[in-house]
């Protein structure tokens, strides 16, 4: 007898275009069967005909960037299931921002395992970001006997401001003396997560560097000329601040060194614009060993300058004007882009507006918006002809697939019951005050959606319930594969 049965569902798989009318069978947190008919459970929940997507993997948030990661860890992950993320993959580094502080992660990282422990509403992981040539030789440590096989290079770090404008950047990043976050570091971060996938075949698959491609020198210049010439004002000019060939290069840039170091598996993260995927799509031809993944934001799927809730949606990279808003959805529908993310970041207001309010360059970077991945993405993708099958492929499994999490990402026996329910007639107009998030503005304010998460499923565990989230703090630290 399984403990509990959701009947009357349209379940969506990664491998069919269309829905199956079936039945969910769930015992130990796991999926035990998939049907119709299923009878014989403990509980039983009608799901109405609703569509039982997997839970989303929100392979890119942030939490304890702006606030305390054990309050984010609350907070946020309710929001995230507000939106049917089971799953959160979130970044974490030393320097400022985060636990604001520096040294080895053998010495960090338990630190944050402590302050996410007992915290969220669902499942959560870690990426990593080496930042010092000392974090480089921790990598099979890391990967080992912490879980944790994903990496991040942040390319622009090392010479331009995380907000806009350059700051020093070594007190910033809490280098050791002596060490510069240039490309050189980049190669031999490479070199590094190459060297580890090679001392752990079994796990390589499953080892992979991400890179934020964007270009310190360029986004400095432009910042320059834009303030300069003051024409532009909000997420525009911010935008021409930090152009769209920026990207470009820098997606050029990092395709060459993995070809150099011969590192097979590189994400390039937040794609922005037409320049930025046209970059990507010409290093997968012209270096085919490289096994490329392409990630991009439902805030840059749905949001433009014109169109998104004020300077709230600053961003890195920013919001981009519409014509790249319909190139990203071209490369998302012909099957280049690999995942869609939310790019989690609550940044409360007291801290996100500087002086004077209006001023983007004041402002900081980054902004929530879990809760609205899953049903912005049916939204918009399903008016485009986005197929459901896909839609799961693109939030869940791809992600889960790529990341080292085997037991989420897919709706079938032995997978973790991470399950959401969408109801995709229910049309809703966003509003931030009506989120679980710390956060009291959203770049979607009143924002249309045609599509709405009813209950989610962490392991079997009820946390969304005919959109309540309820008080079961159930999730677990993820130490990969897992």
């Amino acid at each position: 007898m399984s403990e509990l049965l959701l009947k009357n569902v349209r379940v969506v798989t990664h491998d069919q275009d269309e829905p199956m009318n079936a039945d969910i069978a769930i015992a130990d947190g796991r999926i035990v069967q998939v049907g119709p008919g299923l009878s014989g459970a403990g509980d039983v929940i009608d799901g109405r005909g609703k569509l039982a997507f997997p839970g989303v993997v929100d392979a890119h948030q942030h939490w304890g960037i702006y606030r305390p990661l054990s309050e984010d860890a609350g907070s946020e992950s309710r929001a995230a299931a507000q939106g049917g993320v089971t799953t959160a993959l979130t970044y974490m580094r030393t320097g400022q921002y985060y636990l604001n502080r520096g040294g080895s992660y053998a010495d960090f990282f338990p630190e944050v395992l402590k302050q996410a422990e007992g915290r969220a509403y669902i499942d959560y992981a870690f990426h990593l970001a080496p930042m010092s040539s000392g974090h480089i030789d921790e990598l099979p440590d890391l990967i080992e006997r912490f879980g944790v096989p994903s990496f991040k290079i942040f390319m622009f770090y090392g010479g331009h401001g995380l907000h806009g404008r350059s700051d020093d950047q070594r007190a910033f990043l809490m280098l050791p003396e002596g060490e510069r976050y240039d490309y050189a570091h980049f190669e031999f971060v490479m070199r590094g997560v190459q060297a580890a996938r090679e001392r752990l075949p079994e796990l390589a698959d499953e080892i992979s560097l991400s890179l934020h491609c964007e270009t310190a020198e360029i986004m400095t210049a432009y910042t320059k000329l834009v303030e300069e010439a003051g024409d532009l004002s909000g997420l525009a000019a911010y935008s021409a601040s930090r152009p769209q060939h920026s990207e470009g290069l820098a997606v050029f840039v990092a395709s060459y060194l993995a070809h150099e170091t011969g590192l097979a598996n590189i994400n390039l993260l937040h794609l922005s614009s037409r320049k930025a995927l046209d970059a990507a799509v010409r290093m997968a031809a012209t270096f085919p060993h490289i096994d490329f993944r392409r990630e991009v934001t439902i805030g840059h799927l749905l949001a433009d300058v014109d169109t998104a809730s004020g300077i709230g949606g600053k961003v890195n990279p920013p919001i981009r004007p519409r014509e790249d808003v319909e190139a990203l959805w071209e490369y998302v529908l012909d099957g280049t882009v690999d995942w869609v993310v939310s790019d989690h970041a609550c940044c409360r207001d007291e801290l996100k507006f500087g002086d004077p309010r209006d001023d983007v360059f004041a402002a900081k970077a980054g902004f929530g918006g879990a809760e609205y991945l899953l049903p912005g993405l049916i939204t918009e993708g399903r008016r485009r002809g986005l197929p459901y099958g896909r839609i799961a492929a693109l939030t869940s499994y791809n992600p889960a697939k790529r990341y080292g999490l085997r037991g989420k990402g897919a709706i079938a026996p032995g997978f973790d019951a991470d399950i959401c329910l969408v109801d995709p007639a229910s049309t809703w107009t966003v509003r931030a005050q009506d989120s679980e998030s710390a956060q009291e503005y959203t770049p979607f304010e009143g924002f249309e959606l045609t599509a709405k998460v009813t209950d989610t499923f962490v392991r079997g565990n009820h946390v969304l319930d005919a959109g309540k989230i309820m008080d079961r703090r159930v999730g677990r630290y993820l130490s990969r594969p897992a």
